[in-house]
Parts: structure tokens; C-alpha cells; sequence
């Protein structure tokens, strides 16, 4: 059922599935689209689409508020680049800065699933240091706006912190 008294659309009831596939659609339509714009294809990369999942699905939870969306995919391509540059790409270097990753994570308590896969799109796709500004940093930031601004008209309340 539809209420537009609290927030532009207000879902309840069956359709929170609904809700959260539209969030998602919307997030990543905006992110290909600026991909359309430039022709650079660095606006989106295959963890943004798990970020969806979590932040439009599960927005209430502490892997989905956007300091650990935007630290988390940040920190871990941060590591990937830096284990890329230092020590190239040997199963043991992939395994070693997926490891780092999460530990960096967890220690900074950024923990964000998705970004777990950034090493390896950074290592495997041998990405430089543009790739920490975009796809990552601005693909986050758009993706955190997105989402708050989306679950802000929806009536739900997100995020849960900072």
C-alpha cells in the first residue's frame, strides 16, 4: 500500500522487495548512465551491484550505513593497488591482499562485504591509481546519495548512522 503522507512514497506491507529492486535499479541506472556520458566505462564495477543488495535490501544494517560503504570499497582498492604496484599478481599476492583487506576492514570497522572483491578487480584487471577516484571514491559517494536521498523518499529512515 502506497501512503504518501510520510516521505514521497511510503511502502508497506508486501512490498519491500518491490522497494529495494526499484532502489537498486535506480542506483545503477544513474551509475551506467554517467558511464554513457564520457564513454570511460569507470563509473561502475561488479561490486557496486552486491552494494545494492546490502544498502536497498538491508539498509538498516551496519554494512550497509555509508561509512562502511564508502571506507570499505575505498580502503580495499587502496590495498589492491598497493599490493599490485609492490608485489604484482601471484595467487599468493591476490590471497595476501584480499586477507589485508578484510582485516583493514574489520579493524577500522568499515566491514562492507562487496569491497572484499575489490583487490582482485584492481589486481586481475591491473587498474592503476585513477581507479581509487573513479570507479571507487565517486562511485560510492553517488551511491551513498543515492541511496539515502531514494530511502529518505520512501519514508524509511537511513541511514541508521554516519
Amino acid at each position: 500500500m502506497m501512503d504518501s503522507r510520510n516521505g514521497f512514497f511510503r511502502f508497506t506491507g508486501r512490498y519491500p522487495a518491490m522497494v529495494a529492486g526499484l532502489g537498486a535499479m535506480l542506483c545503477i541506472t544513474t551509475l551506467a548512465g554517467l558511464d554513457g556520458l564520457n564513454n570511460t566505462g569507470l563509473w561502475l564495477m561488479a561490486p557496486f551491484g552486491a552494494t545494492m543488495v546490502i544498502l536497498f535490501g538491508l539498509p538498516e544494517s551496519p554494512l550497509a550505513q555509508p561509512r562502511n560503504i564508502f571506507f570499505g570499497h575505498l580502503l580495499t582498492t587502496l590495498v589492491g593497488l598497493m599490493v599490485l604496484n609492490s608485489m604484482g599478481v601471484q595467487p599468493w599476492s591476490l590471497g595476501l591482499a584480499v586477507g589485508l583487506a578484510v582485516s583493514l576492514m574489520m579493524l577500522t570497522k568499515t566491514t562492507h562485504p562487496p569491497a572484499g572483491a575489490n583487490p582482485l578487480i584492481v589486481m586481475l584487471g591491473g587498474q592503476d591509481w585513477n581507479f581509487l577516484w573513479s570507479p571507487v571514491a565517486l562511485g560510492a559517494g553517488i551511491i551513498i546519495m543515492g541511496g539515502w536521498a531514494y530511502h529518505r523518499s520512501t519514508g524509511r529512515n537511513y541511514p541508521a548512522r554516519w
